[in-house]
């Protein structure tokens, strides 16, 4: 894009289909550079969760001119930049305008072999349920936002988690020809499972006990420091969910608290489990067992034990 044309022009392989995506949200954190990459980050899932492979990417920003220096709006695109690099994806431009609130985002392209690729639809009962990264950014992001005791705590584990990518998450899905992955973000991971689960036509079993959690996540939330969306993510699914006796309400706080860049949900088939889990570990990831898909029954349902 060095000659500032109007579009950029992408050869796509032989026997590759492509895999499209969008998104775009508000700082969770107060550093421009690391919103940056959280925000790249967050929109590269999408492709990972299929098993896909990021091929480009274009800048979505809007940007208060007025309110902020540039050099903010620099260290936001670098951050965004560096996470493109890292995935292995060539930034092909993008467009920016002015706005009285802060956005940033990608619209990103991606590669997938169109004969092996994860979707929403792909549960079967027996599928053993792994999650690779803690759940808790919504409800640190809240605690950030009302400077709460220890918010630059909160910042950093915030940071450590969400500015992560998916890459190794996604190449185990791309590995292991798995059929049913997603990325955990605005609707929980509860809200994302019982997507899946329609999709699939089957139930979902989570053990609460088995969910990792950011440092600070679940004493926050036994505090009662939720956010909204958390609460309305519960409220929406409340008639499919079916919570055990004896599960902290904390507990079902952080099932349905709205990430931002949170991991993979990785449905494993029982003779690939020790393989997924030492592909992810070997990566860095983390590969946590939360539950198991089970039938359907007389509706789709989430339980939670």
């Amino acid at each position: 894009m060095s000659h500032n044309e109007d579009a950029a022009i992408v050869r796509v392989p032989s026997g590759k289909a492509l895999v499209q995506t969008v998104d775009f949200l508000t700082p969770i954190v107060n550093d421009p550079y690391m919103f940056g990459r959280i925000a790249a980050a967050n929109a590269l899932s999408d492709v990972y969760a299929m098993g896909g492979t990021p091929w480009t990417a274009m800048n979505i920003a809007c940007f208060p001119v007025c309110a902020l220096p540039e050099e903010v709006f620099a260290a936001i695109l670098q951050g965004g930049a560096d996470a493109v690099g890292e995935a292995g994806a060539v930034l092909a431009g993008g467009h920016s305008v002015q706005d009285d609130e802060l956005k940033f985002g990608l619209s990103v392209t991606g590669l997938v072999d169109p004969d092996n690729f994860a979707t929403n639809a792909g549960l079967n009962t027996g599928d053993t349920l792994i999650l690779t990264k803690a759940l808790g950014s919504g409800i640190l992001a809240t605690a950030l936002k009302a400077r709460w005791e220890g918010c630059d705590a909160f910042e950093r584990e915030i940071t450590s988690w969400c500015s992560r990518l998916n890459r190794n998450a996604g190449g185990v899905v791309e590995a292991l020809s798995l059929k049913a992955a997603t990325d955990v973000t605005g609707f929980g991971l509860g809200g994302h499972l019982l997507e899946m689960a329609e999709a699939s036509g089957v139930s979902i079993r989570l053990d609460s006990s088995a969910i990792p959690s950011m440092k600070g996540a679940r004493e926050l939330a036994a505090m009662g420091l939720v956010p909204q969306g958390s609460h309305a993510n519960r409220l929406h699914m409340e008639q499919q969910t079916h919570i055990a006796a004896g599960v902290a309400q904390s507990a079902v706080d952080l099932i349905f608290d709205a990430q931002t860049s949170g991991g993979l949900i990785l449905a494993v088939p029982p003779g690939a489990i020790v393989e997924a889990r030492s592909r992810l570990e070997d990566g860095g990831d983390l590969a946590c067992i939360v539950g198991e898909v089970v039938p359907a029954g007389s509706r789709t349902s989430l339980f939670i034990d």
